[in-house]
């Protein structure tokens, strides 16, 4: 078969699925439709799979129940422990602006955002005592984790769903769908190019010419955004965002958004938050960006 009709033989099949509370999007390329669907199938299980591991919404999850033995080394899965490690790695480069250990905070602050009315000190001071990137301690070589004190709670939000797409990704190649792209809530990657094209095409608001072109044609990477432009809430006529700055406990004030392209969901997922909360802080914030695996980095700051 010539390439031309190889191309026109991979038709475009589009899955949508609700997981990890919003919406999940496949599009995938392959000559057959059983062939697409059972794919899709199987990265949509991947998917609830890692998120019954990951989620700080389910009281039986992997990561929550971490939290009833503080002081104990645990073993952890095999993809726990991939995300954590990683976790760490960014919260050591970023100095804490990154911080999976922030679940007491972010707890507090989504009660904040549904009363419109700051924490009083006495209660941001008990959260805060609980979050520290230092209190968690992972050992790669026992796969053990081991909080340091009571009612620590991790909150992986910032980059479990990056990591949860990757995998799903990788699923969908090992059933022999290379052309795909998946997306969820402001994390998408994508595997080879769609037929007859250079890449994936994406839209990236307020990018320079050149971060526009780049991203017309991508091809195995993930991209990952994150800001305070679409959820905030105002208090005392301030707007914070939803994502909470770990050092303060508040939700970040005047957020932009930060886009970031890389090899791996995880890694742009966390690098796009820390590079939001650093937004002041250029010296550090630029140092992520040169990170192995971040290819490139769009900032649109207020």
């Amino acid at each position: 078969m010539c390439a031309a009709r190889a191309a026109d033989a991979q038709a475009r099949h589009e899955f949508t699925a609700i997981h990890m509370g919003v919406p999940v999007r496949m599009v995938l390329h392959t000559s057959s439709d059983s062939l697409a669907r059972q794919a899709a199938r199987a990265g949509f299980a991947r998917i609830a799979e890692l998120d019954g591991i990951m989620s700080d919404y389910r009281p039986s999850s992997e990561v929550r129940m971490l939290s009833a033995r503080p002081r104990e080394w645990q073993p952890v899965s095999r993809d726990l422990l991939r995300v954590l490690t990683q976790a760490q790695e960014i919260a050591r480069l970023s100095g804490g602006a990154f911080d999976v250990t922030v679940g007491p905070l972010v707890q507090l602050w989504r009660q904040s955002r549904r009363t419109r009315q700051l924490p009083d000190a006495a209660a941001l001071a008990r959260a805060r005592s609980r979050v520290d990137y230092h209190l968690l301690e992972v050992d790669s070589v026992r796969s053990a984790v081991r909080l340091w004190t009571d009612s620590m709670q991790l909150d992986l939000g910032a980059i479990a769903k990056g990591f949860i797409l990757q995998e799903a990704l990788d699923v969908l190649r090992a059933r022999g769908v290379a052309a795909a792209m998946i997306e969820a809530g402001g994390d998408l990657v994508v595997g080879d190019a769609p037929p007859g094209s250079a890449g994936w095409s994406i839209e990236i608001p307020g990018a320079d010419s050149a971060s526009a072109e780049y991203a017309k044609a991508l091809v195995n990477v993930a991209v990952a955004t994150s800001g305070g432009s679409q959820q905030f809430v105002e208090i005392g006529g301030v707007r914070y965002a939803h994502v909470v700055d770990p050092r303060t406990g508040l939700g970040l004030v005047n957020a932009g958004e930060v886009t970031v392209i890389g090899r791996r969901g995880e890694l742009v997922d966390a690098v796009a938050t820390a590079m939001l909360v650093l937004s002041s802080d250029h010296g550090r914030a630029g140092a992520l960006g040169t990170i192995p695996g971040v290819l490139r980095v769009v900032t649109r700051f207020k």
